[in-house]
């Protein structure tokens, strides 16, 4: 094996486990309780590859859900791409979900739950295909939330009186 060859093994093997993280949906977590979490691959024309390389997406207001046993991503904003002329399509449109069937099937049960719902958590390239982070999740109420902000003061207090003691 030659040294040029060995070195582009490495680099290429480097690059498959690379994950380019594109955009998140840091809301999510705030206002619903994750249970599980899914990958799933996105179909998309070339337009919108361009422009999510570029990093002009939107995950909020974003969510997913299952019809015929397929599953489609709904409100995704992917911005035109602005060479992309006559070849770019509706910014919001529906996008289909690419996911193994035994887990749209375990997913179909999971949502037929009263209040669980799919929402994509993040947008990212792994091994240069566009993938989506779902996440399987319940809606907080108000009172969790103030609940989770109460004991995030808590501890914040915690922290600083422990650090006053030094």
């Amino acid at each position: 094996m030659t040294v040029t060859n060995f070195f582009s093994k490495v680099t290429m093997k480097m690059a498959e486990s690379e994950v380019k993280i594109i955009s998140s949906n840091r809301r999510a977590r705030k206002d619903f309780l994750v249970i599980d979490t899914f990958e799933a691959g996105i179909v998309l024309s070339g337009t919108e590859v361009k422009s999510i390389r570029q990093g002009r997406v939107n995950l909020k207001q974003s969510y997913a859900t299952i019809r015929d046993g397929e599953v489609f991503l709904y409100n995704l904003h992917i911005n035109p791409y602005e060479f992309g002329n006559r070849f770019n399509l509706d910014p919001t449109r529906r996008r289909k979900l690419l996911l193994h069937k035994s887990q749209i099937r375990r997913l179909i049960g999971k949502v037929s739950e009263k209040g669980l719902t799919l929402i994509p958590m993040s947008l990212y390239f792994k091994k240069g295909y566009a993938k989506i982070g779902l996440a399987l999740a319940r809606g907080k109420k108000l009172y969790d939330r103030r609940e989770e902000i109460k004991k995030k003061d808590m501890e914040r207090e915690m922290r600083r009186t422990y650090r006053g003691k030094r």
